[in-house]
């Protein structure tokens, strides 16, 4: 008779026989799939007041409106805010490497307004962008560069500097440009809350509405 002596015993085959049918369970997992269990994509929405959501319920500002838009969307992405009222570009040089150690994939670059509005040097808003921009970069994130428009009353030629900073830095670093973060809702009354320069809860929708063509490139890329 033959000896089986040296065939192992079912039970011990079944952990092995478990284990290799889990491993091709998982092999054949459609990619859509595991990609919906990766790691949501990383987005830091750096900016001033128009970001950080001035004058408005937590809910209603600019980063819940976009966290909200994107999974309405079915967009695996978590938004972070990172928004300082008042900040100036130089502002953003100076805590910029604070907010990358939260390690973002895509980086909303919303600055300006406020150097604008104090009739600082456009020349020195260009070169703080230009620095924060290149800063993102060497971390391998991708950049969405929103662009913001200097006050009229501050003259011809202070516009026509400060508005051709953001058209140019696009060009020059090949980036995602949103022209002006306040299209659609600038000198809307019904859209801007009672200082007319920030908008209200449905202003801020129209801002999420007309940034996401942009964003969702960006997302594509990312995913």
């Amino acid at each position: 008779m033959p000896s089986f002596s040296g065939i192992p015993s079912f039970s011990r085959l079944v952990p092995v026989l478990a284990a290799g049918l889990l491993l091709l369970a998982a092999a054949v997992v459609p990619v859509s799939d595991r990609a919906q269990a990766a790691e949501p994509v990383r987005i830091l929405a750096f900016g001033d007041s128009l970001t950080a959501g001035y004058g408005l319920p937590q809910e209603d500002g600019f980063v819940p409106q976009l966290q909200q838009a994107l999974d309405k969307m079915g967009r695996r992405a978590q938004v972070i805010n990172g928004g300082v009222s008042g900040d100036t570009t130089a502002g953003g040089v100076a805590r910029l490497d604070w907010m990358l150690a939260d390690r973002p994939d895509i980086v909303i670059l919303e600055l300006g307004a406020n150097d604008a509005l104090r009739g600082l040097p456009p020349e020195e808003a260009r070169r703080n962008l230009e620095t924060i921009i290149q800063r993102i970069k060497d971390t391998g994130a991708e950049i969405l560069l929103a662009g913001m428009l200097a006050p009229r009353n501050m003259g011809e030629d202070y516009a026509d500097a400060f508005d051709a900073i953001y058209p140019d830095l696009a060009a020059a670093h090949q980036l995602e440009l949103y022209p002006f973060f306040l299209e659609g809702v600038a000198t809307r009354p019904e859209l801007n809350q009672g200082d007319g320069i920030h908008p209200t809860r449905e202003g801020v929708a129209v801002i999420v509405e007309g940034i996401m063509p942009q964003l969702a490139r960006l997302l594509d890329n990312a995913s």
